[in-house]
């Protein structure tokens, strides 16, 4: 640790960590813990993090350059368009185009899959929301982007075909990454590789770079507070409102006093909830209801990055028939369904509650 100033004793002297780890940095030791890397994936995550300094830049200017309000137009899934949804949208087919690793993307914003047929040998899938919780931008909530990687099976490798869309339809077990950039005061992101640690960066606007502040992130095993959006609770399952309930208005205790309910927080911005969870524990669920028969969440680019995350940080992740949210199939690219995830004992009273 070095320090700035003749014996760094004096008032106000600034430490300097020179031992700085970036995401790139962090990155390409990766690598070289496979021989067989060739070198495609981190070529990707080079591009995928220039798209998330981008849009973090965008967003914040987003007031000051006139890019908040509505597009005028709305996407596959009916969400209304915002500027930035559409800037966030063409930052990611831009970056995964000029990575050269993609072949194919899927995106919240696309109605249908966007190729890249440049590079018929590209191995790479990705699968993004570009801006997650966006109708909250103009009130400078943190939104966020919530991002899937997947390696193409070697048959479509090899033959550098197109692959079908059944070829893209795969459960979350098959994720090689995935995480998700948290755009607020400051610049969040958390990334997770298969097998391996889930780790947080945040983005020094000074350096342009992404710097690890978050290690080897273990959720809480459980913690009292739960965040789900309460305005839906008329649709829900009788199940679904016993269970909040629960945590509501607990049973007294042995003793005969009363029981502490769990607090409730709810942003409404996906990536928030998920991050302030993943931090301090607790439970995020948003629950298939009678609106929503299949749940309101996209399977490709909401919930199976998000339970990928939650499972390696030591937590579970399951859909509203309590099924492992990694092993869930989606039937189409832009298919749903409900989520609860969180802390590992948490989710157990989850699971025994719907059961």
């Amino acid at each position: 640790m070095a320090e700035n100033g003749s014996n760094g004793t004096g008032v106000g002297a600034e430490k300097i960590n020179t031992e700085i780890i970036t995401l790139s940095r962090f990155i390409t030791e990766e690598q070289h813990k496979h021989p067989e890397a060739t070198g495609d994936f981190t070529l990707l995550c080079q591009a995928l993090q220039f798209s998330f300094k981008s849009i973090a830049y965008y967003i914040r200017r987003a007031t000051l350059i006139n890019l908040t309000g509505l597009a005028g137009s709305a996407n596959t899934t009916g969400d209304d368009q915002k500027k930035l949804d559409v800037i966030g949208n063409d930052l990611f087919i831009a970056a995964m185009r000029g990575s050269g690793k993609c072949r194919a993307l899927i995106s919240e914003e696309e109605e249908e899959v966007i190729y890249f047929d440049e590079y018929p040998n590209a191995k790479y899938m990705v699968a993004c929301d570009p801006i997650d919780g966006s109708s909250n931008l103009d009130a400078g909530v943190s939104v966020g982007t919530i991002f899937a990687i997947s390696k193409l099976s070697d048959e479509v490798i090899a033959n550098g075909r197109r692959p079908e869309v059944k070829d893209l339809l795969a459960a979350g077990t098959e994720l090689v990454a995935s995480g998700f950039t948290m755009y607020g005061a400051s610049s969040q992101l958390v990334i997770t590789m298969k097998g391996g640690s889930v780790n947080g960066f945040t983005l020094d606007s000074a350096l342009g770079e992404f710097i690890l502040t978050h290690p080897n992130m273990q959720m809480p095993k459980k913690r009292a507070i739960y965040s789900v959006n309460e305005g839906n609770s008329l649709y829900w399952e009788d199940k679904t409102v016993q269970y909040f309930n629960s945590l509501k208005f607990p049973p007294k205790t042995a003793d005969g006093k009363d029981g502490k309910p769990y607090s409730s927080r709810y942003i409404g911005s996906m990536v928030a909830d998920a991050y302030r969870t993943l931090l301090y524990g607790g439970i995020f669920a948003y629950p298939a209801d009678k609106k929503s028969p299949k749940g309101k969440l996209r399977i490709l680019y909401e919930c199976a990055p998000m339970a990928m995350v939650m499972e390696q940080a030591g937590g579970q992740a399951v859909d509203s028939n309590m099924r492992r949210l990694l092993e869930v199939v989606p039937e189409s690219i832009h298919d749903r369904s409900g989520i609860y995830m969180g802390s590992y004992e948490e989710m157990e009273k989850v699971i025994a509650a719907h059961k």
